[in-house]
């Protein structure tokens, strides 16, 4: 009878020691990280701005080379940026709106300025030769590789959209069905017809 309640007085002993360490340990771990916080409005980084704020991870890499765009005669829009942007994490939202419309005829390039070269290159074939120094940059090749856009800064939606327009001489906006927008959640905003 004394040795069965020595045992259990030990395994509450044991019980109560390992909840202590438990309970130690997660104070440690949780209190050693700093919270996470990630905001459009800030220029920190928080990870991959385009799966991110814009919901669409698909987006970078990009999926071909500029050469190949030209090679297949397709027109391609080049987005530089930065990912501890507060302005390219914005706008990364209006490159995946606009890659839902014209992703499968244009080529969707979003190219991180980290990974340019520190000279632009000389070669028409290279993002870097489009590159000026400012993020965000949108410029878009139409399909013989001739510059028709080339606007820094967050640019509008409408105002991309008019100029893949001319590219793909498509009607005007105002001849066409307006777009509306509908909101999905507080980042991601979708156009309908509706």
């Amino acid at each position: 009878m004394i040795a069965a309640s020595g045992k259990r007085w030990l395994r509450r002993i044991v019980s109560a020691s390992l909840l202590t360490v438990a309970i130690a340990l997660s104070l440690i771990l949780l209190t050693g990280q700093p919270p996470a916080f990630a905001t459009l409005t800030d220029d920190r980084f928080d990870g991959t701005i385009f799966a991110l704020y814009a919901g669409n991870g698909s987006l970078v890499p990009p999926k071909v080379k500029l050469t190949d765009s030209f090679n297949r005669k397709k027109p391609a829009l080049l987005v530089f940026y930065t990912d501890d942007s507060s302005d390219s994490k914005q706008y990364a939202i209006v490159v995946s709106n606009l890659q839902e419309f014209y992703g499968r005829e244009a080529d969707f390039m979003p190219i991180s300025i980290d990974s340019l070269p520190s000279q632009p290159s000389p070669k028409i074939t290279e993002p870097g030769h489009y590159y000026e120094g400012f993020v965000p940059q949108t410029v878009i090749l139409d399909q013989s590789g001739k510059v028709v856009f080339n606007e820094k800064g967050q640019i509008p939606f409408e105002k991309v959209d008019d100029a893949f327009r001319k590219v793909f001489d498509l009607l005007p906006r105002e001849k066409s069905l307006p777009l509306k927008r509908r909101v999905v959640n507080e980042l991601n905003i979708e156009l309908s017809n509706k």
